[in-house]
């Protein structure tokens, strides 16, 4: 985690998978600034079984502690393979999500070429 480019929206909490199985994670976090769609990062404390950004319970978990912390909106899908990691989960959030994330101080890019 770079505490530069990050914002942290949540700490350390437990989540479970749909085997059962809990998991510590360390932070769920975006970057600062973006344009539209908001990649959000869960770091896991252990490494996770290959496919866990699939879980849906998992993620189910995720978006309960997300909502928890005042996001009203759509479930995430994950995002993309290439991000994902042995010990992190990076979800796509949807468009509505983009008010949280500003709410909790993101920055979003585009707004500057937006015409009115």
């Amino acid at each position: 985690m770079n505490n530069d480019t990050d914002i942290q929206l949540s700490g350390p909490f437990k989540a479970t998978d749909g085997s059962g199985r809990a998991h510590d994670i360390k932070a769920i976090r975006i970057f600062d600034e973006g344009y539209g769609i908001i990649d959000v990062y869960v770091d896991f404390a252990a490494p996770l079984e290959a496919g866990a950004y699939k879980d849906k319970t998992l993620v189910d978990h995720i978006l309960a502690r997300l909502r928890s912390l005042g996001y009203v909106g759509p479930d995430f899908g994950h995002g993309d393979l290439g991000l994902q990691d042995k010990k992190l989960i990076v979800l796509e959030a949807p468009e509505e999500f983009s008010a949280f994330a500003v709410s909790k101080g993101w920055k979003d890019l585009s707004a500057e070429f937006d015409e009115d």
